[in-house]
C-alpha cells in the first residue's frame, strides 16, 4: 500500500513477521519485526498502522512502536492464520484467513470495526486473498484463491453490508492480491503464472504485465500521482535450482501502466 502522508511504499513479509517501508525518493528502506507472522497492514486515520498478525488484530504507531492487541478476538493459530486484508471505505479493517495446510478447515473474511468488535462477513472460504471496493461503494471484489477467480458482491453504499454474490472473472490460475484503478479496472496477481492481469469493469482481460518470476502476490498504486504500480512477489518454497532461473523471486517490481490508482482507505481507529 502507498502511505501518501510519508511518501512510503509499505508491505509485509508474512512468515518472518516483518513490516517494511521504502522511500522511492531517497532509497531508504526500513522495517520492524511484529513478533509473529503478519498477514496484512493498513493505515489509520490517525497516522498509525492497523495489522492482522497470525491470530488477531493489532494497532501500532507508524514505525511499529506501541504494538498493541485490539480486543480479545482470536483465531486458532495452530491451523489457520490471517492473510490479505485492508481497510474499507467505512473505516473498518477487513482481513481473511488461510489454512497452514491443504487439509485445513474452511476459512473466513472478518471485519474489525473501530470500536474493536469483530464479525465474520464471508464464510466457507478456501483461501482468503485480495479484496477491494468500488468508488461508488456499491461493489466489493474478493478473491478466494481456492476458487480460481474473483467474485463481486453487491454492497450497501451506506453501511458496507454485503448482498448478492456473483462471479466477476475466472482467471485460469490462482488469484492472489488485487487492486482497483481509477477507471474501475481490476489488477489481480496470478500466483504461479508470472503475471499481473488487468480486467475491465465488465470482466474482460485487457492488460497483462509479465514478470521474470513466477510467484506474483499483489499490487498497489503509489507515487505522488499514484501512477506507479508496485508489484510484490514471493520466494516461498523455491528451491536453489529454481532460484537460479528466477533470481529476482521475492523482489518488488514497478511499472507505469498508463492509468492511475486510488489512495488507500483508512481505518477509523
Amino acid at each position: 500500500m502507498w502511505d501518501a502522508a510519508r511518501g512510503l511504499l509499505r508491505w509485509v513479509d508474512i512468515l518472518p513477521g516483518q513490516v517494511h517501508a521504502f522511500d522511492p525518493a531517497s532509497g531508504a528502506h526500513t522495517w520492524f519485526d511484529a513478533g509473529d507472522p503478519v498477514g496484512t497492514v493498513g493505515l489509520t486515520r490517525s497516522g498509525g498502522l492497523v495489522l492482522a498478525l497470525v491470530d488477531g488484530f493489532y494497532r501500532a504507531d507508524h514505525d511499529g512502536q506501541g504494538l498493541t492487541r485490539i480486543g480479545g478476538f482470536s483465531i486458532d493459530r495452530t491451523v489457520v492464520r490471517f492473510n490479505d486484508g485492508k481497510p474499507d471505505p467505512w473505516g473498518n479493517f477487513c482481513a481473511g484467513t488461510c489454512a497452514w495446510s491443504h487439509e485445513g478447515p474452511p476459512c473466513a473474511l472478518y471485519r474489525l470495526r473501530p470500536d474493536g468488535t469483530v464479525g465474520e462477513i464471508v464464510g466457507d472460504v478456501g483461501l482468503s486473498n485480495g479484496l477491494d471496493w468500488s468508488d461508488d461503494r456499491k461493489a466489493f471484489y474478493f478473491a478466494d484463491s481456492a476458487s480460481g477467480g474473483v467474485d463481486v458482491f453487491d454492497t450497501d453504499p451506506q453501511t458496507g453490508t454485503l448482498g448478492a454474490r456473483r462471479r466477476y472473472v475466472t482467471v485460469g490460475g490462482v488469484p492472489d492480491g488485487l487492486t482497483l484503478d481509477e477507471e474501475g479496472g481490476l489488477w489481480v496477481a496470478i500466483w504461479g503464472s508470472g503475471e499481473l492481469q488487468r480486467y475491465t469493469p465488465d470482466g474482460q482481460l485487457d492488460t497483462v504485465v509479465r514478470l521474470p518470476v513466477r510467484q506474483v502476490t499483489s499490487a498497489a498504486f503509489g507515487g505522488t500521482d499514484l501512477s506507479t504500480l508496485y508489484i510484490t512477489t514471493a520466494r516461498e518454497n523455491i528451491t536453489t535450482a529454481d532460484l537460479a532461473g528466477q533470481p529476482h523471486a521475492g523482489d518488488i517490481f514497478a511499472c507505469t501502466p498508463g492509468v492511475t490508482g486510488r489512495p488507500p482507505f483508512l481505518f477509523a481507529a
